[in-house]
């Protein structure tokens, strides 16, 4: 098996031919679709623009907005924002949910014809794990979306780690993957508590290594992406 590391915000256009891609966003992009999918929701699908999202809410009116800006403020004119300490007291109540952010989702755009594709993040490490393990991908990429400027991104490294570590049959320190979460760049800001769009409970959520026992591959359907919980992707063409 070749495993990949690669950096979105570094990523040449260059052709590729992983068979599958993981595209990780721990902070919180798919730390926050967990939880949604934990509260009830039924589908997510990632749209890359407030437009695609707007355009798809008229053919799926009881669909919920999601999302963020860069940086982290919520959306105008979005239901939620990418806020996994909104999820537990809302119910989705089986709806689906449009989910628009500036890393994760544009991860998913990006390698949107891989064969195969996930969003993962610690939350739901250890059952992406399994699915990959069950698939048994020839060359997987792992895709770390947090690295700007002035961030080092090593929440999500830490998630790519733990993958690597389990697809190789190496052992795994998850206190330590959680640490580095708070130990991270973007993780500090979260915990200053100074800025509303960062709240500190968001931090100890996403923190939470393994909470899901659920992995979310990303599907095509009707000519967009589809997120779900569960299952291995397998079949992603419908």
């Amino acid at each position: 098996m070749q495993i990949s590391r690669v950096s979105l915000f570094g990523l040449m256009q260059d052709p590729h031919d992983f068979d599958t891609v993981v595209a990780i966003d721990v902070l919180r992009s798919f730390s926050t679709a967990a939880y949604a999918f934990a509260a009830g929701a039924s589908k997510i699908h990632p749209v890359a623009t407030a437009a695609e999202a707007a355009y798809l809410l008229e053919r799926m009116p009881q669909a919920l907005t999601m999302g963020a800006l860069p940086g982290g403020r919520p959306m105008p004119g979005f239901d939620l924002g990418n806020s996994p300490s909104s999820m537990p007291t809302r119910s989705f109540a089986g709806r689906p949910v449009i989910l628009s952010t500036a890393a994760g989702v544009q991860a998913l755009i990006r390698f949107r014809d891989a064969p195969r594709l996930f969003a993962a993040s610690l939350v739901c490490a250890g059952a992406t794990l399994r699915a990959l393990q069950a698939i048994e991908p020839r060359r997987v990429a792992l895709i770390t979306t947090g690295e700007w400027i002035d961030r080092d991104g090593d929440e999500d490294i830490a998630c790519a780690d733990y993958l690597a570590a389990g697809l190789l049959s190496q052992p795994v320190d998850r206190a330590a993957l959680s640490q580095r979460v708070r130990d991270s760049d973007f993780g500090r800001r979260f915990a200053a508590g100074t800025d509303p769009a960062l709240p500190p409970s968001d931090l100890d959520l996403c923190a939470a290594v393994d909470r899901f026992d659920f992995a979310m591959p990303v599907v095509r359907e009707h000519g967009g992406l589809v997120m779900h919980a569960g299952g291995t992707g397998a079949d992603r063409a419908k």
